[in-house]
């Protein structure tokens, strides 16, 4: 007795309604409703909790000029962690094994972590979403970007083995918790990938508004494509930047060494990268990074201020 249904049926052609008959999904006739089974708050909680490392980086053999060498490398450079393990004995006379690196690395990315989805940015109302791909042990994981199409700031870059609705939101979950305050005018820029879509109905059942801006294809074959490509390119540039950083590694062993790696990079990104549209400025300046003398330093200081901000949470905890 379905309003919606009885017109669409009625409207069909007798050979649609015959296809109709043999192939029903062909069709569109009723009503498409999501039910969902997650809450915001699970997802907050989710996405507050500090995973613990098993490396003590207080506790390295090495000093902490080797540890801010090794991220250089390894992160700014875009090299393996064998590369980087040679490279450190064949240009600095240290012996360190391919293991170590990444060791490092993967307890770097866990005490930056929370630095950095805590860290208060000053966001604009202009969002573009998109997703790429890392192999991790040989198949395809998806690493779902948000970025601020004017600041140039990655608010949300985890990695997901599946590329569907539930991963969406959970990536626009963590985007939206970056701001103080969620605005009025707030517009994310995607593909044509439905999901997003679906996504957008369970923050509307939660009662979070925010527009959503599909860019479909790659010609400008609708007023919406043609109005909002400029920020489908943007994200795609970045893509590109991870895909340089990326490509060396040649997949990873574990989505957490993938989601590590990711930390790592939007790290970079955001606080040491120069932009070059931002006349070669870094997206989000750190006063104490600053007149810092080079790389390795500004590495390590932000380790510190990481340290610093997980003594502050765990003492608000208790």
């Amino acid at each position: 007795d379905c309003s919606l249904y009885v017109n669409n049926i009625n409207s069909m052609s007798k050979e649609e309604k015959l296809l109709f008959l043999k192939s029903p999904n062909e069709f569109r006739v009723r009503y498409l409703y999501h039910s969902y089974r997650l809450t915001l708050a699970s997802l907050v909680k989710s996405a507050k909790a500090v995973l613990p490392s098993s490396v003590d980086l207080s506790k390295i053999h090495f000093s902490k000029h080797i540890l801010g060498l090794i991220l250089t490398y390894h992160i700014n450079y875009g090299l393996s962690t064998r590369k980087t393990a040679s490279l450190m004995s064949d240009v600095h006379g240290v012996s360190i094994s391919h293991q170590t690196v990444s060791n490092y690395a993967n307890a770097t990315s866990r005490i930056i972590r929370p630095f950095l989805d805590d860290f208060p940015y000053e966001l604009t109302d202009s969002l573009c979403a998109d997703e790429t791909y890392v192999k991790v042990r040989g198949r395809q994981n998806y690493v779902f970007f948000f970025f601020d199409s004017i600041k140039k700031i990655i608010i949300s870059h985890d990695v997901f083995s599946t590329r569907c609705t539930f991963s969406a939101i959970k990536a626009i979950s963590m985007a939206l918790s970056k701001f103080k305050r969620i605005p009025e005018s707030l517009s994310i820029v995607t593909d044509g990938n439905p999901i997003y879509l679906a996504a957008r109905q369970f923050f509307l059942q939660n009662d979070v508004s925010f527009d959503i801006h599909q860019v479909i294809g790659l010609k400008n074959k609708d007023a919406v494509s043609r109005e909002y490509r400029p920020h489908k390119q943007v994200i795609e540039r970045l893509n590109r930047t991870l895909k340089w950083c990326y490509r060396p590694k040649n997949g990873f062993k574990s989505l957490e060494t993938a989601n590590s790696f990711l930390t790592l990079f939007a790290t970079f990104f955001n606080f040491l990268r120069p932009h070059s549209t931002l006349e070669k400025r870094v997206p989000v300046e750190i006063p104490e990074l600053k007149n810092l003398p080079h790389m390795p330093a500004r590495w390590l200081k932000l380790i510190e201020m990481s340290y610093d901000h997980i003594s502050k949470l765990q003492s608000q905890a208790s």
